[in-house]
């Protein structure tokens, strides 16, 4: 897509004249990688459904996809994930102190982003609205995420609640924010963030099932990393709901077990997914909020030849291997 051949132009020349290098350089290598630019791309798809200024777009994408960076940055400390994108991640490649820094910086500079919008105050001012409650709920969602690790109980509702907080508010305000910077009624925004929600809760469950399931080579990330790290993901609530009182146990003592040989606990467990057919139970909770975004895309005010790249988005997640 040349929209996002020009943004990755643009990340490149971002960082030529910056100092110090030792800052910048891990953003540069964060922001230039080949991520999937799912948020980017949400940005200008709306842009382009209600007919917007797409050089405007420009700043708002970038600002997502760097606020998204940021918080990789920073999740790959707290996790301790050695892999993204198939690389060594930012901390690994350099140090935890510089990739907190670094990490802090970006954030800033997404900010700045909104700045260099050349369009009236009060859309700016929407924009960082949705944009800077975005950035507040992911931090409340990630703390959620570390809360869990210490709590001995956790509900399928609890969990999703910190999904929609982590993953999904930022898919959400790229639809918002582009139908805002394209000058879209109010119902059709409102629209777009329930489809974003939807479409987020949706992808952090592919997440979940592909981090047990997927081709590591394909994934571009470590498998199993979230049973290692004991995450309570929506596999191992969904196993506890529906296990037996043998299996309930075993599960809760390999997640309360932070020196088991992996393989052995990654084997133990994904038996026990199995048996109870955990990864189908969850595609099928995937389909669920796919048909809930695929709804909420037919309450906007466009034609359905407009809605199609979005539409082929959900069909797409269907089927996600990566």
């Amino acid at each position: 897509m040349r929209i996002m051949q020009e943004l990755d132009q643009y990340f490149t020349s971002l960082f030529r004249e910056l100092e110090p290098k030792t800052l910048y350089e891990p953003i540069e290598y964060t922001l230039t990688q080949s991520g999937k630019r799912l948020r980017p791309q949400m940005v200008f798809h709306v842009v382009e459904m209600f007919d917007g200024d797409l050089s405007q777009a420009s700043h708002v994408a970038a600002a997502f996809e760097m606020l998204h960076n940021f918080t990789l940055i920073h999740d790959d400390i707290m996790d301790e994930a050695p892999i993204r994108r198939g690389v060594p991640t930012v901390y690994k490649q350099w140090s935890t102190n510089r990739a907190i820094l670094s990490g802090d910086a970006l954030a800033i500079m997404a900010f700045q982003q909104l700045l260099k919008l050349q369009v009236p105050a009060r859309t700016i001012l929407n924009i960082s609205k949705v944009f800077s409650d975005c950035t507040l709920e992911i931090c409340e969602g990630q703390q959620y995420d570390m809360d869990f690790e210490m709590q001995e109980e956790v509900t399928i509702a609890e969990y999703l609640r910190m999904i929609y907080l982590k993953t999904a508010v930022m898919f959400a305000g790229c639809l918002k924010s582009g139908a805002i910077l394209a000058g879209a009624d109010e119902q059709s925004q409102e629209a777009l963030y329930n489809v974003g929600i939807n479409l987020g809760i949706a992808f952090q469950l592919s997440d979940d099932l592909l981090d047990v399931y997927a081709d590591e080579h394909v994934f571009g990330k470590s498998v199993g990393s979230d049973i290692r790290d004991n995450k309570k993901t929506f596999l191992y609530l969904k196993a506890l709901e529906q296990a037996s009182a043998d299996d309930k146990a075993t599960l809760k003592h390999c997640f309360q077990t932070s020196d088991m040989d992996f393989e052995r606990k990654f084997n133990t467990i994904t038996a026990i997914y199995e048996k109870l057919q955990i990864a189908e139970k969850t595609q099928s909770e995937i389909h669920v909020y796919l048909q809930k975004s695929q709804e909420a895309l037919q309450k906007v005010q466009v034609s359905a030849e407009k809605k199609a790249v979005l539409m082929q988005y959900i069909a797409n997640l269907e089927k996600r291997s990566k």
